[in-house]
């Protein structure tokens, strides 16, 4: 599969995603980011140098084999380009850096909501109500609504098995034994991750916290698994089962990329994750994502 088919595309000049086409991320893997003339530079295996504009990016995704200077980290940083650790082609996410922000306001306001137990529920009845535009949710507790969610997800789970007509027995992943687990689960546990990599990119970006949610809790990133529930099901389950059939019980990481980067591309993502949060929240206080 020609590199160009992959969601973290191979970094050339001529592969350098373009604002216009709107590809806030970039996976970088096996080289490393220096600076030259106080812009950021990769070398790749093979000592090819190509410029990375990063003022033009939104994340930058450092695979294994990546390392990166101390100048380096600094100019993304000033540029408002988030950093962040992952596994092979997003198949892990491991950790993001934080990005200085103009001011404080996203954040105040996401810690003002949390902090008062009244208006954390309406945060999460808004939430779960995107997925439940019919039901009733004014009474709810947050543990009826997250029952309501997990009858919801198995529901979609045996509906979209029926749909493309694969066998299912149930959500699994062990961690660390990712080829333990079937072709299915192994698509939703690799497009789980880079999910949840854009959006921790973004949280970041716009000045949140990825650790002050209103659903989740216990967890490293509990606003980012919020958001994420908001986008899996297109973008994750539907297509996991979707490919299940057409990989014929082989998984191939080019092809899942490849079709990932496309709704990715076609959702808007970024764009539509800034609208969602504000209102998420309850008002026009996100900044959108450079795009």
């Amino acid at each position: 599969m020609a590199d160009a088919q992959r969601l973290f595309v191979k970094v050339t000049r001529e592969s350098l995603p373009q604002v216009r086409d709107k590809y806030p991320f970039l996976y970088l893997e096996r080289g490393r980011l220096e600076i030259d003339d106080s812009s950021i530079k990769w070398i790749d295996g093979s000592n090819n140098v190509v410029p990375l504009p990063v003022a033009t990016l939104n994340a930058l995704l450092l695979g294994p084999g990546t390392t990166i200077t101390h100048d380096a980290v600094r100019t993304a940083a000033a540029a408002n380009c988030a950093v962040c650790w992952v596994g092979e082609d997003s198949l892990l996410f491991y950790a993001a850096g934080f990005l200085p922000t103009a001011d404080t306001r996203n954040l105040k306001k996401q810690i003002e909501l949390s902090a008062n137990p009244k208006k954390a529920i309406e945060v999460a009845r808004r939430m779960f109500a995107r997925r439940f535009p019919d039901a009733d949710l004014k009474d709810k507790t947050l543990q009826e609504m997250m029952g309501m969610e997990g009858n919801r997800v198995r529901i979609l789970y045996q509906a979209k098995a029926e749909q493309y007509q694969v066998g299912w027995k149930g959500r699994s992943f062990t961690p660390g034994k990712f080829q333990t687990s079937n072709l299915t689960n192994q698509i939703l546990t690799s497009t789980n991750a880079a999910l949840y990599g854009i959006l921790c990119s973004g949280v970041h970006s716009m000045g949140y916290s990825p650790h002050i949610g209103f659903i989740h809790s216990g967890s490293p990133l509990p606003f980012v698994y919020d958001l994420a529930d908001l986008y899996k099901a297109d973008l994750c389950i539907d297509l996991a089962f979707h490919l299940t059939r057409e990989l014929a019980g082989r998984y191939d990481k080019h092809k899942v990329a490849a079709a990932f980067r496309q709704r990715v591309i076609e959702l808007d993502l970024l764009a539509k994750l800034g609208e969602d949060i504000a209102t998420m929240l309850g008002g026009a206080h996100a900044r959108r994502p450079r795009q």
